[in-house]
């Protein structure tokens, strides 16, 4: 929740940009579908509200780190368009965001490069081998996924970095905009390396560039 959540927020929030830090419903207590219900809610909400903050309803991203990065990468491959007949004015709206950053996230939940304590505090040790496979989310990715800007280190041997070269790989063949930006010194967890003496330290840099790529960051002349 601190270099990965509110110091994110912050360093957004420094760059003109609104950032809020989800607290989610996870392990033990909470399984999938619920974190995933909990980022969707969340997006919705934003959208909701955007008017009243400031914000372009068709540039809301989602950001992730490492577990949160499968979270975020689900929440980019499993949205679904709302309810518009539902009660609640929140659900009707769509959960989709418009951009995912995905810093060293947990791809895979099965295979070689899978991260075994990610998937059991997901989907429980005794998970259905179908539901595991389903929810390793460079399966799901589709050209209606949106653009997707990843963040992984060489060296991390928590998660490994053929994650994200695997999720990469899968937007390029759906033809979805994806970038990479793959360190080749650091380990796992390493936040947006502000006080990294390294190759990744200025990471986080490259996202608010991709962002103007994209059009996805007003500018001064909007």
């Amino acid at each position: 929740m601190s270099y990965e959540g509110r110091e994110v927020a912050q360093w957004l929030a420094d760059r003109g940009i609104a950032g809020y830090v989800l607290r989610y419903r996870h392990a033990p207590r909470y399984r999938h579908p619920i974190p995933l219900q909990d980022a969707q809610r969340a997006i919705r909400t934003v959208r909701l509200h955007a008017k009243d903050n400031g914000i372009d309803t068709n540039r809301i991203g989602i950001w992730g780190f490492s577990a949160g990065g499968h979270l975020a990468s689900c929440a980019a491959t499993l949205s679904d368009p709302g309810d518009p007949k539902a009660k609640d004015p929140i659900e009707r709206l769509s959960s989709r965001p418009d951009f995912a950053i995905l810093a060293y996230p947990v791809i895979a939940l099965d295979g070689p490069v899978a991260h075994g304590g990610s998937r059991n505090n997901l989907l429980g040790p005794k998970a259905d081998p179908k539901l595991v496979a389903s929810l390793s989310t460079h399966t799901r990715v589709t050209k209606e996924t949106p653009p997707i800007f990843l963040f992984h280190t060489k060296l991390d041997k928590v998660v490994q970095a053929a994650n994200s070269e695997l999720f990469r790989d899968a937007c390029l063949k759906a033809g979805v905009p994806v970038k990479l930006r793959l360190a080749e010194q650091g380990g796992h967890g390493v936040g947006l390396g502000l006080r990294a003496k390294a190759d990744y330290k200025d990471w986080a840099e490259d996202v608010i560039a991709w962002l103007k790529e994209r059009g996805l960051l007003k500018t001064s002349k909007e």
